[in-house]
C-alpha cells in the first residue's frame, strides 16, 4: 500500500481541483471545443481528443500548426467565458455539502482554470468561495507541475505532508504527488496511478476529506478503497 505522508495531531487542509471533481464541466469544455474547432474549420471530435491530452497551447500546436497561437487562444478564452456566462453547470453531487462543512481557511482551490471563471461556475452552483484559489494567471508551471498545489499549501500557511489533495486527473494526482501531499482520486471507475486512495464518486469520499479535516482517522466507507 501506498503511505499518506500527513502527520497526525497537525492541523490538517484540503487543496481540490475544480472541473471534474468539483464541477461537472465535461459537457462544458466539449461544446467550446467544438465551436472553436468549427470556427477554424476542424473536426471537433479530433481536436477534443487532442485537447484532452495536451494544453491549449500544445493542442494549437498540432492541430493549426500555420495560425497564430495567440489568436487561436484568445478565441478559446472568449467562447470559455460565454460558456461560463451562459452555459449550464452542475456541482458534482456532495460538493456543496463538503465544501459547506469545512472551516474557513482550511481548504482551498487549484485549478488550471482562471479565477474569474471559477468564481462565475460556483456562483452558478452555488458553491462556496474560499480565500485561496490558485489558477492559471498564479504561477508559470501549472499540473503536472507540484508548483500549484505548493503555492497554495504556502498561501494556506500549511506544511505539504499536512495536505490532502482531491483530483480526478492523472496531471493533477502528479501536481499533487511531486508537491508530498496525501492525494486522494476521485468522480472515475478505475484509480488513476499514484493516488492513495480512490472513490468512484465526490460523494462517497465525504466523510473520509471530512474526517480528515477534523485530524481523525478517516474510516473507510463503501466506495472507498486504498490502492495498493
Amino acid at each position: 500500500m501506498i503511505r499518506e505522508p500527513a502527520q497526525p495531531g497537525a492541523k490538517k487542509y484540503v487543496l481540490f481541483d475544480v472541473d471534474g471533481t468539483l464541477i461537472d464541466a465535461v459537457d462544458n469544455q466539449r461544446r467550446v471545443w467544438r465551436v472553436w474547432a468549427e470556427r477554424y474549420g476542424l473536426n471537433p471530435d479530433e481536436v477534443y481528443q487532442v485537447a484532452l491530452r495536451t494544453r491549449p497551447m500544445e493542442t494549437f500546436a498540432q492541430v493549426v500548426p500555420d495560425r497564430d497561437p495567440r489568436g487561436c487562444l484568445a478565441v478559446l478564452h472568449q467562447l470559455e467565458d460565454e460558456d461560463v456566462r451562459s452555459g449550464v453547470y452542475a456541482a458534482f453531487d456532495g460538493a456543496s455539502e463538503l465544501l459547506g462543512a469545512l472551516p474557513s481557511g482550511a481548504w482551498a482551490l487549484v485549478t488550471s482554470n482562471y479565477e474569474h471563471r471559477v468564481r462565475g461556475r460556483f456562483a452558478r452552483t452555488s458553491l462556496p468561495v474560499p480565500d485561496i484559489i490558485v489558477d492559471a494567471a498564479c504561477v508559470e508551471e501549472g499540473k503536472p507541475s507540484p508548483v500549484p498545489y505548493l503555492l497554495a499549501a504556502k498561501r494556506l500557511g500549511a506544511e505539504p505532508e499536512d495536505c490532502l489533495v482531491i483530483e480526478d486527473a492523472p496531471s493533477g494526482v502528479q501536481s499533487g504527488l511531486g508537491a508530498g501531499m496525501t492525494v486522494w482520486g476521485v468522480n472515475s471507475p478505475v484509480a488513476v496511478d499514484g493516488v492513495h486512495r480512490h472513490f468512484k464518486s465526490l460523494r462517497a469520499a465525504v466523510p473520509d476529506v471530512l474526517a480528515f479535516a477534523s485530524g481523525t482517522d478517516p474510516h473507510r466507507p463503501e466506495g472507498s478503497m486504498p490502492v495498493e
